[in-house]
């Protein structure tokens, strides 16, 4: 219902909108002391699973106690112990949470765990008789989330819900002791914390703005996913995006290790027939993929490797080339349909990959022909940027005058 109502999909003149969904809480208190193991076995609840919505867990930085003899159950900048995640989920169904936010936390001795107000958020009371009251867990992560869109779609009115979902994901980080509860020292690892912690802790001056050492670029565009042919639906655009980053600056670098972080968000229509939103093709009404060209590769053979990607029945699983550099890569990267992931690696090696493709995957505008959906437009909301921590260079000003040339004209794939 969420992804319907997201995308508008019954209106004669669809007006997409952002749903801002808490994960669910744990409320049993036993739980609360079996933390962390009680995060795996308590699942997001419905309809946090939704594709289209920002679904928001929750973390804690309060560990300040005034009860005595109590300490925090969780450390500062962990997750809270009121948040659920998706690590018992299926592992074709979308990465949850999205994102996290402050939730506050418990506190336990040695005979019991519980909340307390000195550990949960201020805000105002529904009662006349007093001003201020505290609240916890994801629906107070998820109120903050909310309040982060609002002030993004105050500055960026013309942005699209879409966008507004990729820039929030965007700007998350997770915190060390994130990092220190689900290490991730491999692809399976990053996929485990990501369905903990989400992508992190969102930051909304980060979201706002660029810093001088670091470099956000936003693309808001469109293609048509399929086509009948005499030979059936085919897979027919694929957009090119030449990034605009600085090139003599990343060469001069050389081997400064820099991190690349790309997010591609869009809405699906729903397909009322399938029954749940694990079925890879036949819930969501398209999919779509990004890939940026390699190192050595020239323009023509990164399109001719996509072009065999978008014909390809599982584009997902090896049809991209070498991941090594990606923290998910694309066998885990592509889920729902709000797709990141990050690269890291010498700033040279950077400088040669100057262009990032998006193109389709199976949805059922494609496999239900008799529907006559083959010939819709899927929008879309691409958010790419640059960080360079050790590296004293301003890359926005170098990138000012390229901005305007971020697209190229849709290529249609051959097949």
């Amino acid at each position: 219902m969420v992804d319907s109502l997201a995308v508008d999909a019954l209106a004669e003149t669809p007006f997409p909108r952002l749903f801002v969904l808490s994960a669910g809480n744990i409320v049993d208190r036993d739980h609360w002391g079996n933390y962390p193991a009680s995060l795996s076995v308590n699942q997001i609840h419905d309809p946090g699973q939704s594709w289209n919505a920002l679904t928001v867990g929750a973390f804690t930085d309060k560990v300040e106690l005034n009860e005595p003899e109590f300490i925090p159950v969780a450390d500062q900048g962990a997750l809270s112990p009121f948040t659920t995640t998706s690590m018992g989920w299926e592992p074709v169904w979308p990465f949850k949470p999205d994102v996290v936010f402050e939730g506050g936390n418990a506190a336990a001795n040695t005979e019991f765990v519980d909340n307390f107000a000195s550990l949960e958020l201020l805000t105002t009371s529904a009662s006349s008789h007093r001003q201020f009251w505290t609240t916890n867990a994801t629906s107070a992560a998820s109120a903050l989330c909310a309040r982060m869109a609002a002030r993004l779609m105050a500055q960026y009115p013309e942005y699209r819900p879409e966008t507004i979902r990729a820039l929030i994901t965007h700007s998350a980080q997770w915190t060390p002791a994130m990092l220190r509860m689900y290490p991730a020292r491999n692809k399976s690892g990053f996929a485990q914390l990501i369905r903990h912690c989400g992508w992190g802790s969102p930051d909304v001056e980060r979201a706002l703005w660029s810093v001088k050492n670091s470099l956000t670029l936003v693309a808001e565009d469109s293609l048509y996913p399929y086509r009948k042919t005499r030979d059936g639906i085919k897979t027919r655009d694929l957009n090119l995006h030449a990034l605009p980053w600085p090139l003599e600056q990343l060469q001069e670098l050389q081997d400064t290790q820099v991190e690349l972080r790309v997010t591609l968000s869009y809405f699906i229509e729903p397909n009322p027939s399938a029954r749940g939103s694990s079925s890879r093709y036949h819930y969501p009404s398209h999919r779509l993929r990004f890939a940026m060209k390699r190192q050595t590769e020239s323009l023509d053979e990164f399109k001719t490797r996509i072009n065999a990607a978008a014909e390809s029945e599982e584009s997902e699983h090896g049809t991209t080339g070498n991941d090594d550099n990606w923290s998910l890569g694309a066998t885990q990267r592509h889920k729902g349909s709000l797709h990141q992931d990050i690269w890291r690696g010498a700033a040279a090696e950077l400088a040669s990959c100057g262009y990032l493709a998006v193109y389709p995957a199976q949805g059922w505008w494609r496999t239900r022909g008799a529907l006559q959906r083959f010939d819709s437009e899927a929008k879309y909301s691409l958010v790419v940027s640059i960080h360079a921590p050790e590296a004293d260079v301003d890359l926005y000003a170098a990138v000012e005058t390229l901005v305007e040339n971020m697209v190229e004209n849709p290529v249609e794939i051959m097949g």
